[in-house]
């Protein structure tokens, strides 16, 4: 059974920071590119950064300078540090797996992150 289970939402006010963990299980973690996704309520779901299995990454431009992704494949785990957030990053954040190469996909349920003071 696949399973990406987030963790690390919390409240924080504005300029402060927190790191998001996804537990991956189920799956050969190594050769999944991971994504981290957020939906703010009433919004469309959007990419905020992915890391290949090359550890290749890529921002979206309104986290880039904040944000920073990692895995780690020993503890098939994924990684998100934000920095300096803004109440416009409130969201819940998602965790995502993908692998083309065999039309897979995966997504764990979120963790909610809200940013006021």
């Amino acid at each position: 059974q696949v399973q990406l289970v987030e963790s690390g939402g919390d409240l924080v006010q504005p300029g402060g920071s927190l790191t998001l963990s996804c537990s991956v299980s189920g799956i050969r973690f190594r050769i999944y590119t991971m994504a981290w996704y957020r939906q703010a309520a009433g919004k469309q779901r959007e990419l905020v950064a992915t890391i290949s299995t090359r550890r290749i990454t890529n921002y979206a431009d309104f986290v880039k300078g904040r944000f920073i992704i990692s895995r780690d494949g020993d503890k098939s785990a994924a990684y998100l540090q934000m920095n300096n957030l803004e109440p416009e990053d409130t969201a819940v954040y998602y965790c995502n797996a993908d692998r083309p190469e065999s039309s897979e996909n995966f997504w764990g349920r979120g963790t909610q992150v809200t940013v006021s003071s």
